[in-house]
């Protein structure tokens, strides 16, 4: 049950500035992680360096502004639970400051992206409103992969159509990053499962229960490093080359293991860094594509 305001403890004294706090709220390690994403597939497209710095930049405050979001929406909930890895649920900075630097964050991840084109301007606006749909309540339904789903799948298309000729991304890639999408909202959930519940978040992993969702994730997985051997050229390695079955054998390896832990243990913190271990293989692969990103 969530502790009255009245009942809780004070707020602990901030060891660091507010901006630090703002920096630990903006969830720097998954920032990070999909910035390095979009930054290599613009430069495996052939982007000029300056389009690639901007639209990473971009990415950056957007994944800020979801990270923002998040802390701020989950406030109340975070304290509950006691997290001692949110500022704001430690006193440290205020929701309504959280609150109005999300804000802050993603208008600048859109205006950022506008010298870059309307159309990848679009995608973004879709791919952030998308994100925000999640934090907003839609973490709480049985819908809660759809954002992941629409947000990773447009992460391709935002980075082709901001090519001075813009074009669209190629299926496999649009597929696969929405497959990605999908293992990344079970592996950030599972770790956070009973203080979910605890709080009355029952999103799909939720739902499914620890053992399903891990499953699921494994072969999501498997399923996704498939795809991009085939989407470039694997079959037959016409086109996909050594680098790109090693990749396929290593994930569906890491997949296999997986699925094999779950099975015969509770899924903990091991499992989720197989999870990393085999999106980090899918994302490699990913980078290898070049032209075969375009429609």
């Amino acid at each position: 049950m969530r502790t009255p305001l009245s009942s809780r403890p004070a707020p602990e004294r901030a060891p660091r500035s507010r901006i630090v706090s703002l920096l630990f709220s903006t969830h720097p390690g998954p920032s990070a992680a999909v910035t390095v994403v979009t930054i290599v597939l613009g430069i495996a497209i052939g982007l000029d360096p300056w389009r690639v710095a901007l639209l990473g930049l971009a990415m950056l405050f957007d994944q800020f502004s979801v990270g923002l979001c998040n802390d701020w929406i989950d406030a109340e909930r975070d304290a509950a639970v006691g997290r001692r890895d949110k500022p704001v649920a430690r006193g440290w900075v205020s929701a309504s400051t959280v609150r109005n630097a999300a804000f802050v964050a993603a208008a600048l991840a859109i205006l950022l992206t506008m010298p870059l084109g309307w159309f990848a301007t679009l995608a973004h606006l879709v791919f952030l409103a998308s994100a925000w749909a999640y934090n907003l309540g839609l973490k709480r339904t049985p819908a809660s992969v759809l954002p992941y789903i629409v947000s990773f799948g447009l992460l391709p298309a935002i980075v082709t159509l901001a090519r001075p000729e813009p074009a669209g991304a190629a299926s496999w890639a649009i597929a696969l990053g929405a497959l990605l999408g999908v293992a990344a909202h079970f592996a950030n959930v599972l770790p956070d499962l009973d203080d979910d519940a605890a709080t009355g978040v029952r999103g799909l992993p939720h739902r499914l229960g620890r053992r399903a969702s891990g499953i699921a994730t494994c072969l999501v997985l498997a399923i996704a490093s498939v795809v991009a051997f085939v989407g470039l050229g694997g079959i037959g390695l016409g086109g996909a080359g050594w680098l790109q079955l090693a990749g396929l054998v290593l994930s569906l390896g890491i997949a296999a293991t997986g699925i094999l832990l779950v099975l015969t243990r509770p899924p903990g913190r091991l499992l989720f860094r197989l999870i990393i271990a085999a999106a980090l293989v899918d994302v490699a692969l990913l980078a290898t594509a070049g032209e075969h990103l375009l429609a």
